[in-house]
């Protein structure tokens, strides 16, 4: 189980060393893609972030407002090639991440411009060990009915690690056989789907995709009455 403590003390980093040269990123490399991202950040003051996977059900940052919100002009796409965490060389997985087009339902963390300095180089750590994203400043709507800009991690084309086949049809074997460290793949697509469940949320590729690994003989690791943290 990922935890704030994994990632502070390098456990977390040290689980992605065996990663391809090309693919890890030095904590140094990490640090420098989060100044580059905050030198070009819409206003100044708290920064909201905008979860759509693990950040739902396992936020671990010290946040003191959420909200349910939604990004237009963005899906869900399992469409990043993983080989560590809840994978292996021996058994490649998919990771998650957001493509263009479409419109994703999640939620809107609000961190207090005070904690920033101790937060968000935690969030770094934990999204950009291997550089597959692109932090972005995108518009969500809030469920208040306000609109802020969002840090929210997209994937990065550029890099190795995308795959631009992520249908259900490619992604469920390769999903349904790998694990690592942090567990199963299938079991993050159900934690996935479970917690999009819970908040009422809907989105058809993900429930496709959880269908699919059912079918095929992956059965969740547990239901949505367990403790996700």
């Amino acid at each position: 189980m990922l935890t704030r403590k994994s990632i502070s003390s390098g456990e977390y980093l040290r689980h992605f060393a065996t990663l391809p040269d090309a693919w890890r990123w030095p904590r140094e490399r990490i640090l420098r893609s989060l100044e580059e991202t905050m030198r070009i950040r819409p206003g100044s003051g708290d920064v909201w972030v905008f979860g759509y996977g693990s950040l739902i059900w396992n936020p671990l940052l010290d946040f003191h407002a959420r909200q349910a919100a939604i990004l237009d002009g963005w899906h869900r796409s399992f469409c990043l090639r993983m080989v560590a965490g809840r994978a292996s060389h021996d058994t490649p997985g998919r990771m998650l991440a957001l493509e263009p087009g479409g419109r994703t339902q999640g939620i809107a963390l609000r961190i207090h411009v005070d904690k920033l300095a101790r937060e968000l180089p935690l969030l770094w750590e934990r999204e950009m060990v291997s550089g597959a994203y692109l932090p972005t400043w995108l518009p969500v709507s809030l469920d208040d009915g306000r609109q802020v800009h969002a840090l929210t991690f997209i994937a990065d084309r550029r890099r190795p690690q995308y795959e631009a086949d992520a249908s259900v049809a490619t992604t469920a074997p390769l999903i349904a056989s790998a694990r690592g460290v942090y567990g199963s793949n299938a079991d993050y697509v159900f934690q996935l789907s479970f917690a999009l469940a819970d908040r009422g949320f809907t989105d058809d590729y993900v429930e496709a995709l959880a269908c699919e690994l059912r079918r095929i003989g992956s059965d969740p690791e547990h239901g949505p009455d367990r403790d996700r943290s």
